[in-house]
């Protein structure tokens, strides 16, 4: 049963794995589920594999969807990271490139290619983590000086593009090697100039196993574990982000919500890996409502949204052995969650 306000299809999306996948599907899936964005990823190692070479099957297939989902009215955001292998100066997990002069040339090249068609672009991806920004240690200003040089590239291209930073990841960790905590990071980026070159601050408020509305200052934990600590609190996290963009004088700078989700391996026929137990504690209606929840109360939220839910189909393309798996609105038989009906079964503004 909900209760809530009804929801504004603009402030909502969902993000897609898109190759070699049934792309008539996954619009029509999009359309049931009533959001306004779709976002898909673009590993820039695997769209430029070679310094003087795309990947023409990925970019065929990309620019189909992209031109589909603006037929439907649905706006396009990619999130642009992982710099290709060639460009870095070691191939050990993902990182950034060694010249950032690369990363503006492959951000014109996607502004050029999609001007008018792409509504917007996240640049990078929760590089206060080393499994992102591995082969240079963790750097908050090293980041910003990357957006800055992804955003000149749009812009030369594409001006009319909204560009998001990249979402620190919530962690709970501030060991400065495996990941500064994403807070300090965040102040660490406005420090180093950020505001002034995007159009709005990215957040991944993911909310682990704990209720949206819940908070890690509330005394008694709702859970058993990844509960004391605000960056395991969806609410936490927003407010938390709010204040510090307030405190820097940018109260009005909109973020934009380009991750968010509760994984749940109810339904799945198998247990949650090491480290992730916490799955366990979310069952599937639990999910549902934790997500619709979230919608609502970002929607009450001043200059925040819209929301992209992680996600709609890793559960078919995947299958259950990934954790991805656990977040995704379809199971890997392809059968929809609650998670689906819940939020395709409520009122729109």
């Amino acid at each position: 049963i909900y209760d809530g306000p009804a929801l504004k299809s603009e402030e909502m999306g969902l993000q897609i794995h898109l190759h070699r996948e049934d792309q008539v599907a996954i619009l029509s899936h999009l359309q049931e589920l009533g959001v306004g964005w779709v976002k898909t990823q673009v590993s820039w190692k695997l769209y430029q594999p070679e310094p003087n070479r795309f990947d023409e099957e990925r970019f065929a297939e990309l620019d189909r969807f992209i031109a589909a989902a603006n037929e439907e009215g649905i706006r396009v955001l990619l999130g642009v990271a992982k710099a290709p292998e060639w460009s870095r100066p070691t191939t050990e997990f993902d990182g950034p490139p060694a010249d950032n002069r690369l990363f503006q040339e492959f951000m014109a090249t996607l502004g050029t290619r999609y001007r008018g068609r792409v509504a917007a672009y996240e640049l990078w991806n929760e590089a206060n983590l080393q499994r992102e920004w591995n082969g240079v240690p963790l750097s908050a200003a090293a980041l910003v000086e990357l957006i800055r040089a992804g955003a000149a590239g749009v812009r030369s291209a594409d001006p009319g593009a909204t560009l998001i930073s990249a979402a620190p990841a919530t962690t709970g960790i501030n060991d400065g090697i495996i990941a500064i905590d994403d807070r300090q990071y965040l102040q660490q980026m406005i420090a180093a100039g950020v505001v002034d070159v995007v159009d709005a601050i990215g957040a991944h408020p993911y909310g682990w196993a704990n209720p949206p509305a819940s908070s890690a200052y509330q005394g008694v934990p709702l859970t058993t574990s990844h509960n004391n600590h605000p960056s395991f609190y969806f609410g936490d996290t927003m407010a938390d982000y709010r204040r510090i963009l307030t405190e820097a004088g940018y109260e009005t700078m909109p973020i934009w919500v380009t991750e968010f989700g509760w994984g749940s391996y109810d339904g799945l026929e198998a247990q949650p890996p090491a480290g992730l137990e916490y799955m366990a504690e979310v069952d599937e209606a639990q999910q549902a409502v934790y997500t619709r929840r979230a919608f609502a109360m970002a929607q009450e939220m001043p200059e925040t949204g819209p929301l992209i839910l992680w996600n709609l189909n890793f559960g078919p393309t995947l299958g259950s052995g990934y954790a991805e798996s656990s977040y995704s609105l379809l199971r890997p038989d392809g059968t929809r969650r609650p998670v689906y009906e819940a939020l395709s079964a409520v009122p729109r503004q």
